[in-house]
């Protein structure tokens, strides 16, 4: 048989196997109701409707996938841990969190995702693709809810509100977090000294305290620091930027603590009492100067004459009789 009457005989079971064609693009199907469901793509044809919400569909079962999210109903569960979902899809997703497989890899690195969407998501981090755009800004961001968060700083909308404080935040995550401080939940711990933290973050900048590293350094004086934002707040001692200004007076400051602990100085706020004479400072390091008062600790000693202070200021002063002497 030629060639020619192969390809032929080839393109007749095709059209044998898939004997219905869409008149628009060519696609072909080998049922008749999968063409009528395909030419809703091209018509935007939805007949199927949510009666509680209004919703459309172009077909019935993504009507039925949808109703769930009204009555709640979970017909697929996990046989491993017992999760629930509304969805068959959702339920193989999640047997990947038990059997560890990452079908989708990039070709890039390599990296492996359990989601197509996740790999698409990554994808931008090589291309640098961001297809979401700010119409106020202009900023662009590579995923739909990253735009979603940002437009909150335009429109100031803050839609997760705390339940026991009332404090309320522009992303879920940041309530979470907030929720620590009322639960006193610190689920990151310090395999070395045992310290507990709310955040990964934190538990991450802790471990420098015993590694030693400092991977944030200053290109103008060469200082090093454990965390990036210490590095941001030290270049404003070369650059002189002040952001951080006092409403009342107009004194400028480069770090909000700074500002905080200035605008005591109108409020005549000082949280921080001793609990021997009841003395009260606007600083923590006031009061633990403060305690050595009633404790008789000098924890600064000269290395001259091992004359010993409670604070370092004294010490300061006392090297200067020996200098004079000298």
């Amino acid at each position: 048989m030629s060639s020619t009457s192969e390809k032929q005989t080839q393109a007749d079971i095709a059209v044998k196997e898939k004997p219905f064609s869409c008149g628009l693009c060519g696609s072909a199907f080998t049922i008749n109701s999968h063409l009528t469901l395909h030419l809703r793509t091209h018509t935007g044809e939805k007949p199927y409707s949510c009666k509680v919400c209004n919703t459309s569909f172009s077909q019935n079962s993504s009507l039925e996938r949808h109703i769930r999210i009204h009555t709640g109903e979970k017909p697929y569960s996990c046989g491993v841990c017992g999760k629930a979902f509304s969805q068959n899809s959702s339920l193989k997703f999640h047997m990947r969190t038990h059997t560890g497989e990452k079908p989708f890899s990039c070709d890039v690195c390599s990296s492996a995702f359990a989601r197509k969407s996740h790999l698409k998501l990554h994808a931008r981090t090589h291309t640098g693709q961001k297809p979401y755009s700010c119409e106020v800004c202009g900023s662009a961001f590579s995923m739909n809810s990253h735009l979603t968060s940002h437009m909150r700083t335009h429109t100031g909308e803050k839609p997760f509100s705390c339940e026991t404080c009332s404090a309320s935040f522009s992303e879920n995550s940041t309530l979470k977090l907030h929720m620590q401080m009322h639960t006193g939940q610190k689920p990151y711990s310090c395999e070395v000294c045992g310290s507990t933290f709310s955040k990964n973050c934190y538990l991450k900048s802790h471990m420098r305290t015993h590694t030693g590293e400092r991977p944030y350094s200053c290109e103008v004086c060469g200082a090093a620091f454990t965390m990036r934002c210490n590095l941001k707040t030290h270049l404003r001692s070369h650059t002189g930027e002040k952001p951080y200004s006092c409403t009342v007076c107009g004194s400028a400051f480069s770090k909000n603590s700074s500002l905080k602990l200035h605008m005591r100085t109108h409020t005549g706020e000082k949280p921080y009492s001793c609990e021997v004479c009841n003395t009260a400072f606007t600083q923590n390091t006031h009061l633990i100067t403060h305690m050595r008062t009633h404790t008789g600790e000098k924890p600064y000693s000269c290395q001259v004459c091992n004359t010993a202070f409670s604070k370092n200021s004294s010490l300061k002063l006392h090297m200067r009789t020996h200098e004079e002497r000298a």
